[in-house]
């Protein structure tokens, strides 16, 4: 209804697909970025380009973003599940490798 009402002319049922899930989360502790570029895989931390350290999860296939506040965002994720798996194997991940500061 919004897009025929701007104009936009669709023709027959519009197909609506998740793609993409963008989620945040706060895990309530300091992360050692520094610490946690040189264990973690597939790990990205360049703080003079952007302050937070990129995570490629493998399974569930999504990229984190880890700020040092302990925030993080999610993106990738096709399953609201998949966001929720891949917060909580980071949780434990940055927790087993000693990553967190409470």
């Amino acid at each position: 209804k919004i897009l025929r009402s701007n104009g936009i002319i669709i023709i027959g049922e519009a197909e609506t697909k998740i793609q993409n899930i963008v989620a945040s989360a706060n895990l309530s502790a300091e992360i050692d970025l520094e610490k946690a570029a040189l264990t973690l895989e597939d790990s990205m931390y360049e703080p003079e380009q952007f302050p937070g350290l990129i995570y490629r999860m493998k399974n569930p296939k999504v990229v984190l973003l880890l700020f040092s506040s302990g925030k993080i965002v999610c993106t990738g994720a096709r399953q609201e599940n998949e966001v929720y798996q891949a917060v909580d194997l980071l949780y434990k991940k940055l927790y087993e490798l000693e990553l967190l500061r409470v």
